[in-house]
């Protein structure tokens, strides 16, 4: 009898598991590991401090976390199908082509910064160079037979594929691994599900999570039996048989389809009171600004900084998904509103961006869209891509585009020269320094849309408020205290202009 031999235990902490698969994929076929840049900053580059105001969300967000050594391992994967997602102890698996291992290691970095703010531990992986992902278990066989003995090595109990897999492609690695397979997109919508606080954004999330689950599920046993009807008992037709009836999983579909059209009807619901406050700003021609980028780019902290709005900052993908509004004023007195928005990620499951849309009005219908990006990243450039791209679809106002490195305090002087290659006229900021700060603001003062009536009126003492007005929404060319009134030279808008022309000379 031949012996068997134990695969060495592996410890997770002692080395960093995508450094790990990395470094092994160099080693085995040449490609090459980038430097320290992470998906996710470390403890001495986080973003925090007094910048943030009060983090009343943060106690909440932190409150959940994972206990080692509780598992949900199973010997049978199909007892999961139905129960919540729980990720914990999970191997990464990718696939890419001749020529794209960049790309390939940063999606990777990426895909484990997303399982990490999802509460798993990444514990290794594996990256195969190949044409095309195998049409049936996504990797090789040979591949996936190795991807089984490190999940038996390390003691995962998820696989997560670095794609959107096809449902064979789920249920013939599962067959291989012996473990449940995932891919990035339900991680993504995992992250959602736990991060959504109001109303509307729980059911946007919900909505795709079910657009997602509606082709991709399963039956076993007596999942796949047919109801019955009349007399019918349990051991077969009978008399008074009223046919075979529905399948369990037809019966799941057709719950499903009318919980999607529910939250269809409940998102349609939530849209007059979005006009409404959109109508009202354009009433009183307040201008809007959004702030729009790649997820954990430091949109949060770039709004606590220009506003000191003290919304959640976190070190974490997807840490802020509701949108976020926030009044703030020029140096002349002009107001208008800085708008937080959903962050973007590459592979964006399009289930996201139709749930999302909008919420993803708001930068569509923004007269300035901050494009943050995050200057230390790896890949600068597909970030850029990646958010014009998804802006693109809501018919967002590229006119008046104000690309915003953040993070400059984490990058040489040669990186800058970089990036302004990708976009000369963008600003570099450190949300965490204030670098850059005044001249951001002095950036939106200056793109910010005038006033399109220019009127000169001498207003009465006794009419004070629409001084008021002109100088909380219009721009003030000269002012002038005179024997019968208040001189003003001024843009304002249509509305306020029709009410001071009485007062015109």
């Amino acid at each position: 009898m031949t012996e068997q031999t134990t695969p060495p235990s592996i410890d997770a902490s002692a080395v960093d598991p995508v450094d790990r698969v990395l470094a092994r994929a160099e080693a085995h076929r040449g490609v090459r590991v980038f430097g320290a840049a992470q998906a996710l900053q470390d403890s001495t580059t986080a973003y925090g401090g007094d910048s943030d105001g009060d983090q009343w969300d943060r106690e909440e967000r932190a409150a959940l976390r994972r206990v080692v050594g509780l598992s949900t391992e199973l010997e049978d994967v199909t007892e999961v199908e139905y129960r919540q997602l729980r990720l914990e102890n999970v191997v990464l698996v990718g696939v890419h082509p001749q020529g794209e291992q960049t790309d390939a290691e940063n999606s990777l970095r990426e895909l484990s910064a997303l399982a990490e703010t999802a509460g798993a531990v990444v514990l290794d992986g594996v990256l195969q160079r190949r044409p095309h992902p195998d049409p049936a278990t996504y990797v090789g066989r040979g591949k996936a037979a190795e991807l089984r003995d490190i999940v038996a090595a390390v003691g995962a109990d998820t696989v997560i594929a670095d794609t959107e897999l096809a449902p064979s492609q789920r249920r013939a690695l599962e067959d291989v691994v012996k473990v449940k397979v995932i891919d990035r997109t339900t991680v993504i919508l995992d992250i959602f599900s736990q991060h959504a606080k109001s109303r509307e954004g729980k059911a946007q999330v919900e909505l795709a999570q079910l657009e997602y689950l509606l082709p991709r599920l399963r039956g076993w046993g007596d999942s796949m039996s047919r109801q019955a009807g009349g007399q019918v008992g349990a051991g077969g037709a009978g008399m008074g048989s009223r046919g075979p009836g529905e399948t369990k999983i037809e019966l799941d579909r057709r719950r499903i389809r009318t919980r999607m059209a529910q939250l269809r009807k409940q998102l349609r619901d939530f849209a007059p009171a979005r006009e409404a406050k959109r109508a009202e700003r354009k009433r009183h021609t307040i201008p809007s600004v959004a702030i729009a980028g790649y997820t954990n780019a430091g949109k949060s902290s770039l709004l606590n900084r220009l506003t000191s709005a003290g919304v959640l900052v976190e070190n974490a993908l997807f840490a802020t998904l509701d949108a976020t509004v926030r009044r703030s004023e020029t140096t002349d007195g002009r107001v208008y509103t800085l708008t937080d928005t959903v962050g973007f990620v590459r592979n964006l499951p399009h289930q996201l961006v139709e749930a999302f849309r909008s919420t993803l009005e708001e930068v569509g219908d923004a007269d300035v869209i901050l494009h943050v990006v995050d200057a230390s990243h790896p890949d600068p450039a597909a970030q850029l891509m990646t958010v014009r791209d998804v802006m693109g679809d809501v018919d967002a106002n590229f006119g008046q585009e104000i690309v915003v490195f953040n993070k400059s305090d984490l990058v040489s002087e040669d990186d800058r020269l970089v990036l302004r290659g990708l976009a000369p006229n963008a600003k570099f900021v450190s949300s965490r320094t204030g670098e850059g700060i005044a001249e951001l603001r002095a950036a939106i003062e200056e793109a910010l849309p005038l006033p399109a009536v220019e009127v000169q009126a001498v207003v009465p003492y006794d009419r004070g408020d629409l001084v008021s007005a002109v100088h909380e929404s219009g721009l003030i060319v000269a002012q002038e205290h005179r024997e019968n009134g208040t001189y003003l030279h001024a843009h304002v808008g249509a509305r306020l202009a029709a009410e001071l022309a009485a007062f015109e000379g």
